[in-house]
């Protein structure tokens, strides 16, 4: 499970809106309580992707190595990620399930015509043959 305070889910909706027609993307970085995954902050990242940019993501590896210092600097752990979804549902395709990591928590918002909408989360079976829906709690601050 994962726990998602509304200041953190009004800035990936922001991320989203801002970002219409194509995908925005972001890390989630937080810290890990009693096996729930508490994030403390969400960090968007430029989508860098040079093509297909409404259907896909890329971060660029400067970018990630910034949000690991970042989380690190912070006393925190990246979590996983979140995009968006324009004019889609916010489940994974295939696409995102092959290219997901076990372990992390994949967050999507779908952007509807350019209004954000549902936010899910999901995580990768280890065997990497499916993605899992998971609940999204209000978060409990750790510090």
């Amino acid at each position: 499970m994962i726990a998602l305070d509304e200041a953190q889910a009004a800035t990936i909706r922001e991320h989203g809106l801002r970002t219409y027609p194509e995908e925005c993307c972001g890390a989630l970085l937080g810290r890990f309580v009693d096996g729930l995954a508490v994030v403390e902050l969400a960090w968007p990242i430029v989508n860098v992707r040079p093509d297909t940019r409404r259907r896909r993501f890329l971060v660029d590896p400067r970018d990630y190595l910034t949000v690991e210092r970042e989380a690190a600097r912070r006393g925190l752990e990246v979590l996983g990620f979140y995009h968006s979804h324009p004019d889609h549902p916010a489940l994974p395709s295939e696409f995102d399930r092959q290219h997901a990591w076990p372990n992390l928590h994949y967050v999507i918002v779908e952007v509807d015509a350019g209004v954000p909408r549902e936010i899910t989360s999901w995580l990768l079976s280890e065997d990497r043959s499916i993605m899992r829906e998971e609940r999204i709690l209000p978060a409990r601050r750790t510090a």
